[in-house]
């Protein structure tokens, strides 16, 4: 295979070292939403070991976090390395309405998701309104 030389990818892999993010935690894309009586959240995390996917709660605050480990090969020379590797996190403020000892979370090719119940305190319900002349009839008789 031929490779030629170009300058910009060159200049573009030294702007990289130089202000090398890899340390921060990168962030992964999420969807969010509310599904009946639960939230749903998604969060792609391809490649990611999933004994390294971590899921907690504290207060009101609900924290996910990954790492993918650079591909290791002994005696390969790069021609690119584009997939980004290190830490990942996000965090989200969940309010008293969720069910916070409810959650669970699965993570299957590729993907986190995490269901969030909604407290049962928190749920819409239906409130029976009772006729006052009722209530009137009852204490008179």
């Amino acid at each position: 295979m031929s490779m030629s030389f170009d300058p910009f990818t060159q200049l573009d892999r030294l702007a990289q070292s130089l202000f090398d993010t890899s340390r921060q935690p990168r962030i992964m894309p999420v969807d969010l939403f509310r599904e009946g009586e639960q939230y749903v959240l998604s969060a792609d995390l391809p490649g990611i070991d999933p004994g390294s996917v971590d899921v907690d709660v504290d207060g009101h605050v609900l924290t996910i976090r990954a790492e993918r480990t650079a591909a290791a090969r002994e005696g390969a020379r790069w021609l690119t390395q584009e997939r980004p590797f290190g830490s990942y996190m996000r965090q989200f403020t969940i309010g008293d309405d969720v069910d916070v000892e409810g959650i669970s979370a699965s993570y299957d090719n590729g993907v986190l998701s995490v269901v969030i119940p909604i407290a049962e305190r928190a749920r819409p319900r239906k409130i029976t309104v009772e006729s006052a002349s009722k209530s009137n009839k009852a204490v008179t008789a």
